[in-house]
């Protein structure tokens, strides 16, 4: 019974660790699904530099800053000039969609890279 009683303290303390955290399950699929319908990987590959940055790239540029999420949401969702690895400069394209979720899906995939 104790034993019962604690491992469901256990529980409900590392859910709520998590909960707190921020952290959840990403939907990879679903995230590749978004960048591939934004043409995401003409530029950007997952391990690779093309005209962009890799996302692995990406993702170590924003670990552990605590203003990440915002700014990368505002990189894909507000128009603006990006200078490309060759040094030229583009006005990097918006995403198609202003679901929050699905945005938030995208970068926390970016950034599990």
């Amino acid at each position: 019974m104790k034993a019962r009683i604690l491992a469901g303290m256990i529980a409900v303390g590392l859910t709520a660790a998590f909960a707190s955290s921020g952290a959840m399950a990403v939907d990879e699929d679903a995230a590749k699904a978004t960048a591939k319908r934004n043409d995401c990987f003409k530029c950007h590959a997952i391990d690779k530099t093309k005209k962009g940055p890799s996302y692995k790239k990406v993702a170590a540029k924003f670990k552990d800053k605590a203003d990440a999420e915002q700014k990368m949401i505002d990189q894909i969702t507000k128009e603006h000039k990006v200078k490309l690895e060759d040094g030229t400069e583009e006005t990097h394209k918006v995403i198609d969609t202003t679901d929050k979720a699905e945005i938030k899906n995208l970068i926390d995939w970016i950034r599990a890279q």
